[in-house]
């Protein structure tokens, strides 16, 4: 049986949106199902009044990571659309003047460094802040519910890009997440969330029935996003995530790779079934290594359930190990007193295992503790069970 989204379900809650000049936070993946329609004419079509859209990173038509996305116009209805990855992140008191809700509806992949999440707080903050309604209409996190890894992110390292001491895979929906934040910062806020039906907590992204949303432009397949959980962390270093190839996040490797030794030496440390991987050279179009043949690994999550992070630490080490002098890692600012892999990581565990100062059995249990403490934290915001 398909898991229906909360969109689907928006006449069930008429009396929410009837007569109500609502700002609507949402972009490309807001859609139905059936990819018949997307948010906004579904809000029209249904005789509800959108006066504004806010967008958030990638913008209302998918731009790349971290570009810059101007305010524009909706092609369509006309009405303004206002991009929160621009000058500002989170809605001004001009923005949301004359609005009497702010609904979200956008397909999130349910890992701590995917930005929706925080446009979507900032936008809760700004509707606590002036009293405005704020409904999310909720859709499945594709990674499931049921599972909680990778370290929490330390209050001095949060960013954009993790914040709110979550853990790197947090097990939320969208719909859970506003009563997280709200719990976290102590704020009060008027929410309501349409639930998905036909949904639990255990439930994986090929159990719902659902078509993949793709929820930005380098995560255009299921088994990226299993393998962004981890993946996501190269982005901290010059080796290549594949950014710009067929395969970006299930291809890792740099011009200076020999990716025999590379194969070897990954496989001699990896030997779970749930991920296999072979030797893979690309050629990225955009992004790091910009045309040139980039030697490495190719991976094939195999199991839905499987968790690409220490796999990808022991990936990013191997190379480490062979190549210290041509390895770079990067600050998320320059000068930043953080590298941006402790950003990404939520910690200094992930840096320290990189100078083999800690092995991945110790991080690995750092990281249960975490898990456990916040599965603990988040046991009576949870809407599905």
């Amino acid at each position: 049986m398909r898991t229906i989204i909360g969109l689907e379900r928006i006449l069930e809650y008429k009396k929410i949106f009837s007569g109500k000049r609502i700002g609507l936070i949402t972009n490309f993946t807001g859609i139905l199902p059936d990819l018949s329609k997307d948010t906004v004419d579904v809000f029209w079509d249904n005789g509800f009044r959108v006066e504004k859209i806010f967008t958030p990173e990638h913008g209302l038509y998918g731009a790349g990571a971290g570009e810059k996305v101007e305010d524009c116009e909706h092609p369509r209805y006309h009405i303004p659309v206002i991009s929160l990855y621009g000058e500002h992140k989170k809605p001004t008191d001009e923005d949301v003047e004359g609005l009497d809700i702010l609904v979200y509806d956008i397909q999130d992949v349910g890992l701590r460094y995917y930005t929706y999440i925080y446009t979507m707080c900032y936008c809760l903050d700004k509707a606590a802040e002036k009293g405005i309604p704020f409904v999310v209409l909720d859709r499945p996190n594709p990674l499931g519910n049921n599972v909680i890894a990778g370290p929490r992110m330390a209050p001095q390292y949060h960013s954009f890009v993790g914040d709110y001491e979550l853990p790197m895979r947090y097990g939320l929906t969208a719909g859970e997440m506003t009563g997280y934040y709200l719990k976290y910062t102590g704020k009060a806020a008027c929410v309501t969330v349409v639930p998905a039906q036909n949904y639990t907590r255990d439930m994986m992204f090929s159990q719902t029935g659902l078509l993949w949303n793709v929820p930005s432009p380098s995560l255009a397949t299921y088994e990226a996003t299993l393998c962004y959980m981890g993946g996501c962390l190269f982005e901290a270093t010059n080796i290549s995530e594949g950014r710009g190839s067929s395969k970006p996040f299930l291809m890792y490797g740099a011009p200076f790779i020999d990716m025999d030794l590379l194969y070897d030496d990954v496989r001699k440390e990896w030997k779970e079934d749930s991920i296999v991987f072979r030797k893979r050279s690309f050629v990225p179009g955009f992004s790091k290594h910009q045309g040139q043949v980039c030697y490495g690994l190719e991976f094939f999550p195999v199991d839905e359930t499987c968790d690409f992070l220490p796999l990808a630490l022991i990936l990013m080490r191997a190379i480490v190990r062979r190549y210290p002098e041509q390895v770079e890692f990067f600050h998320l600012e320059e000068d930043a007193p953080h590298s941006r892999l402790a950003i990404l990581s939520g910690n200094e565990l992930a840096d320290a295992f990189m100078r083999e100062e800690i092995s991945m059995k110790e991080m690995q249990e750092a990281w249960r503790e975490d898990a456990r403490a916040f599965e603990d934290y988040v046991k009576d915001i949870r809407i599905y069970h």
